[in-house]
């Protein structure tokens, strides 16, 4: 059974860090792109940031420069490094294994002062 369950959510001040985490399982992780969605209340499924079985990454442009997309195919896991979180951030994040169509819970992150 495959099953992705994200991780590292939560309250953070404007300017902040926060890590979130990607666990797969049941699934060749490494042979996947991945991706890191966000929905926030009122607005569309956004998506955030991509990264390719060869590392390449792409991010959408408001947060460029914030936001780092990783992964670690030994740990099966995916990684979204947000720095210099701002209010707008405010959103359950989701990660999702291109072309899997596995979702997980997401995690919650709420970023206000």
């Amino acid at each position: 059974q495959v099953q992705l369950v994200e991780s590292g959510g939560g309250l953070v001040q404007p300017g902040g860090s926060l890590r979130l985490s990607c666990a797969a399982s049941g699934i060749i992780f490494s042979i996947y792109a991945m991706g890191w969605y966000r929905h926030a209340p009122g607005k569309q499924r956004e998506l955030v940031a991509t990264i390719t079985r060869g590392g390449s990454t792409n991010y959408v442009d408001s947060v460029k420069g914030r936001f780092t997309i990783s992964r670690d195919n030994a740990k099966n896991t995916g990684y979204l490094q947000m720095n210099s979180l701002k209010p707008e951030d405010t959103a359950v994040y989701y990660c999702n294994l291109d072309g899997t169509g596995v979702w997980g819970q997401g995690t919650l992150v709420t970023v206000s002062s």
